[in-house]
């Protein structure tokens, strides 16, 4: 059985999926890390009886002291999925868990990445600049913003889209759609 366990920050639509995709596989989820005690990711975990561990912005940055730190090292995951996670991963993370931490961006990287760049902000950039495609990319995590290896990419037609709140609904359907199956796939290679 491989483990795995998310980072989210906000209403963990995409958390829910992965936990009810690989409830069928051999893949489990064993916790949660959140750093928003307002996030609806926290209620989501609550009705799989999967734990959460809050994290502060102190904890965050003095890992070796910090509760949630060493659950993660004591349970040594297989993969850490940031599923709307906020906060940049820090060096520390990436090099004790080297390609062992994917993301889910909405659009198709390069395009739309970097510090700021997550939601609706990048679905108004796409449709300011007039995109006819759109799309997401799963990709490894390293030091840079949105520059890890690409893992997959699943690409749509921005039309019909009005609004970045239209699109947003979209997008989110493609990623509910494959990236479980990533996942998946990432930790069976």
């Amino acid at each position: 059985m491989k483990h795995i366990v998310i980072f989210a920050s906000g209403s963990g639509s995409n958390a829910e999926i992965i936990i009810n995709n690989l409830h069928q596989t051999s893949l489990v989820v064993d916790r949660i890390y959140c750093n928003n005690p307002k996030a609806g990711v926290i209620q989501r975990a609550a009705k799989y009886d999967i734990p959460v561990c809050l994290i502060s912005k102190e904890e965050w940055n003095e890992p070796t002291e910090s509760t949630w730190y060493t659950l993660l090292e004591k349970g040594r995951p297989d993969l850490i999925v940031l599923a709307g996670f906020l906060w940049k991963i820090p060096n520390f993370l990436i090099e004790n868990f080297p390609e062992k931490i994917i993301n889910l961006h909405p659009s198709l990287l390069p395009k739309y990445g970097g510090k700021g760049m997550y939601g609706l902000h990048v679905h108004q950039a796409v449709l300011d600049n007039h995109d006819d495609s759109t799309g997401i990319t799963i990709h490894y995590v390293n030091s840079e913003y949105d520059e890890g290896g690409i893992i997959f990419q699943a690409k749509m037609d921005v039309n019909p889209s009005k609004t970045a709140e239209h699109l947003a609904e979209r997008i989110h359907l493609l990623e509910h759609e494959h990236f479980s199956k990533v996942i998946d796939i990432v930790l069976n290679k």
